[in-house]
């Protein structure tokens, strides 16, 4: 009698299910789903986006196409901002941003327009660390020297890691980077430090320098100095961490919670409000995509690395940065400058 209960409510239960997907499906079908970067053209961000956006339509119901779209501006706030607060919240907005806007927004909050708590977070893509670097006829061998020597280093905005990592250095331990702004993208960048306009950056990932300018490494054209993340990445044993700088307890808890947002890698993201069958839909995809042996070949053949985190697990690391105690936001803030 049981089983023939169940059984009945299973098959009650199946055309709703159908129902949902089909609902999807016709929404989906021959629609173009908008996924805005924030960053350039060419980075690593923007390289590891559009290989996503290759495959993702391809597990959607309705298989719309998927159009990457980059919006630089204010070091990832104009992107970030405008997914949450103008872009339709149906399903046909995505974000692929990098997650310095999570710690940004309790760290300094000017011109955020955005609560990252609200975000429906669709996954990441890969987790790895951030890195710093020189140009190589600067002569900087090692991070310490920078604090009796003047480096120029390029930045896109207030919100990124280009702007960050160096003025956080600067606050809390003397050091002497002075920050050059207003490059549209960290492309830009690299091609101002090949013209000598600036020595170095700060906050790329390894695998997207090796995708961005692949000759550099082997060409011995930069000087790796430092590196961002909660332990040193394997290929990179005796590079040091940030946190490794820290020379009392209090600057370690403060560095901890600047590594903590490299936690959250290559986000993916759409806007609140998203009706939940889309939701569901849209997570489904990009967890699928991430397995697809066609995803995983295009990302090897740019030197990118698959390495996952669910949405559960990124909206659970962006939640706990934002909800951090009040009094550790507040010292951050001082070592921040402001």
């Amino acid at each position: 009698m049981f089983r023939a209960l169940t059984l009945a409510a299973i098959a009650a239960l199946a055309p709703l299910n159908i129902a949902k997907a089909d609902a999807v499906s016709d929404f989906y079908a021959g629609k173009s789903i908008s996924l805005i970067i924030s960053t350039g053209v060419g980075g690593g961000v923007d390289t590891n986006a559009r290989i996503v956006a290759r495959h993702l339509g391809n597990h959607l119901p309705g298989n719309p196409g998927v159009v990457p779209k980059n919006m630089t501006g204010a070091g990832h706030l104009q992107a970030t901002n405008y997914l949450y607060t103008q872009a339709a919240k149906d399903g046909t907005f995505l974000g692929a941003i990098l997650p310095a806007f999570v710690g940004y927004q309790v760290l300094d909050g000017r011109g955020a327009q955005y609560d990252a708590r609200n975000f429906n977070y669709l996954g990441s893509s890969d987790v790895e660390n951030a890195n710093l670097y020189t140009w190589s006829s600067l002569g900087v061998k090692r991070i310490e020297e920078i604090r009796t020597r003047e480096v120029l280093m390029g930045a896109t905005g207030a919100g990124s890691w280009t702007m960050l990592y160096p003025t956080l250095l600067n606050n809390l331990l003397g050091y002497k980077f002075k920050i050059v702004s207003g490059y549209k993208s960290t492309n830009e960048i690299h091609l101002a430090m090949e013209r000598g306009e600036v020595s170095g950056r700060a906050g790329n990932f390894f695998s997207s320098l090796k995708a961005q300018n692949p000759d550099w490494l082997p060409g011995k054209k930069i000087d790796m100095l430092l590196q961002f993340g909660s332990v040193r990445d394997p290929e990179w044993p005796d590079l040091p961490l940030l946190t490794d700088l820290a020379t009392n307890d209090e600057q370690r808890a403060i560095f901890k919670l600047f590594s903590a947002e490299v936690a959250l890698g290559r986000v993916f993201l759409t806007t609140p409000g998203v009706p939940a069958d889309r939701l569901a839909a849209l997570r489904k995809a990009f967890e699928a995509t991430l397995r697809d042996p066609a995803y995983i070949e295009d990302a090897r053949k740019v030197e990118m690395q698959v390495r996952p985190l669910t949405h559960q697990q990124v909206k659970a690391l962006a939640d706990e940065i934002v909800n951090l105690p009040t009094d550790l936001i507040a010292k951050a803030k001082v070592a921040m400058g402001g």
